[in-house]
């Protein structure tokens, strides 16, 4: 499920793309490896114990229904999370079934942060914190890879849009000409 190209304005392009950092998706991978392993264990153990194979069936059905849950269900929630950063704003979608998004225009980013623990360090992960004027104020993401590296983008993007709406004095002698030209 890849992020809409749709939900962009005209002018507006795609700078960078995020999802979660990979380390979300460590724990299901083991869950499902375990419990793969368990199966495959019960099914070549159990029946020399005398074990039907019906209780092998509710077994094996057991593990599906566990790996369902605590690795299919994690890797969706982790395939549909988007952080988009774009020459406009910051775009943030997340949900399975039903979606839920904020969106942050760069014009209202007051400071953008970041932090990460030794480990985090280690694996290239962080989370990033962007302060907006307004009343929701401040966003935290989670497990954002190379934090660091995606703040500088971020605060790059947030000086580009300031100069690109921001009048200096060479800007109002272009603007009075243009008066004075569509006047004539």
């Amino acid at each position: 499920m890849g992020f809409p190209e749709s939900v962009l304005t005209k002018d507006e392009h795609v700078v960078l793309h995020l999802h979660p950092h990979w380390k979300a998706l460590v724990w299901p991978v083991i869950v499902a490896i375990v419990m793969i392993a368990a199966v495959v264990t019960a099914w070549v153990f159990l029946p020399k114990a005398g074990w039907s194979p019906i209780a092998l069936a509710v077994i094996g059905a057991i593990a599906l229904v566990l790996v369902a849950w605590f690795s299919v269900w994690p890797w969706l929630k982790w395939r549909t999370t988007h952080y988009v950063f774009t020459n406009e704003r910051v775009i943030m979608r997340h949900g399975v079934f039903s979606r839920e998004g904020r969106d942050i225009p760069l014009n209202r980013v007051n400071d953008v942060s970041f932090q990460h623990s030794f480990f985090e360090r280690l694996l290239g992960t962080g989370t990033l914190t962007i302060e907006s004027a307004g009343e929701r104020g401040q966003v935290v993401l989670t497990e954002i890879p190379r934090v660091e590296r995606v703040q500088s983008q971020l605060y790059e993007l947030v000086e580009a849009d300031h100069e690109a709406h921001t009048f200096d004095d060479g800007d109002a002698e272009t603007i009075a000409r243009s008066i004075k030209e569509r006047e004539h």
